[in-house]
């Protein structure tokens, strides 16, 4: 029988969740806050733990966060206020699911996140803050895809068009890193921060490649602001595949874009007023 931790300081969420999920013969455990869930998790063995973003004293993430380390994680939902679609980041660190939450929706998701075998390497926490979430985020194109959903959820709230517009830049800025600065290597990590003010969203990706010069991108079209579809004809001799329009979409949409001295670190800005 599978184990399942639930930890939330919401009494009604507890039992709700309890009821759905006993009632799928899981074996379920509560915690009503941070501290309680972390003691049991570094006690007990669990397959799966539930954890609420929004707990106090000690938060989801911040759980998640103290358990770097420990050889045996459990798989990780963490649960969040807002109405949104569910993301996942990785098998052993954390999934978001929304709450409200649908029964059949959840066990669902359970039972497909149970039994789902990856080979994503661990993703790392290293700030769980709400407004500060910074990772170490292996280079493959499955934990790009995981990563990029849990950013969707964190930026609920936004207004519709400044999520897409970060969203897309998001996506193009950590494709390049993960595909050019990391070579698709798994062994290999992005440094992703998250940073979430009253007036603005910030990203910063730091990648472990050398860099690059925008002067040396011919198969990009930012290097040909003058005939923007030549790049296209480059990339067809070197058998890239059709693209390379990425940082043409990156600066549309940002109000400010700074890169390091080498390039391999970029921090994306969106003013939110």
């Amino acid at each position: 029988m599978k184990r399942i931790l639930v930890a939330d300081d919401n009494s009604e969420t507890r039992k709700s969740l309890t009821e759905i999920l006993r009632a799928e013969k899981f074996a379920v455990s509560t915690a009503a806050n941070g501290r309680a869930a972390l003691n049991k998790l570094r006690k007990m063995h669990f397959d799966l733990a539930l954890l609420d973003v929004g707990m106090p004293q000690m938060s989801g993430l911040d759980v998640l966060k103290a358990l770097r380390g420990k050889r045996s994680l459990p798989r990780v939902l963490v649960i969040t206020p807002e109405d949104g679609r569910p993301g996942t980041i990785h098998e052993h660190t954390y999934q978001c699911v929304s709450k409200p939450t649908d029964p059949e929706t959840l066990i669902k998701l359970v039972r497909e996140y149970l039994e789902k075998k990856t080979s994503v390497p661990p993703i790392e926490v290293l700030s769980a803050r709400p407004e500060w979430v910074e990772l170490l985020v292996p280079c493959s194109l499955e934990a790009a895809g995981l990563l990029e959903a849990f950013i969707t959820q964190l930026n609920i709230g936004l207004r519709d068009e400044v999520r897409a517009s970060a969203g897309q830049a998001f996506h193009e800025l950590l494709m390049n890193a993960i595909e050019w600065g990391g070579k698709l290597n798994p062994k290999r990590r992005v440094r992703v921060s998250y940073l979430r003010g009253k007036r603005m969203l910030m990203y910063r990706i730091a990648d472990p490649g050398r860099g690059f010069k925008f002067s040396r991108l011919s198969h990009a079209a930012v290097a040909h602001t003058d005939e923007p579809t030549r790049h296209g004809r480059i990339r067809e001799r070197k058998g890239l595949r059709p693209g390379g329009f990425g940082l043409v979409l990156v600066k549309a949409n940002a109000d400010e874009l700074l890169y390091n001295e080498a390039q391999n670190e970029v921090v994306f800005v969106k003013y939110l007023d």
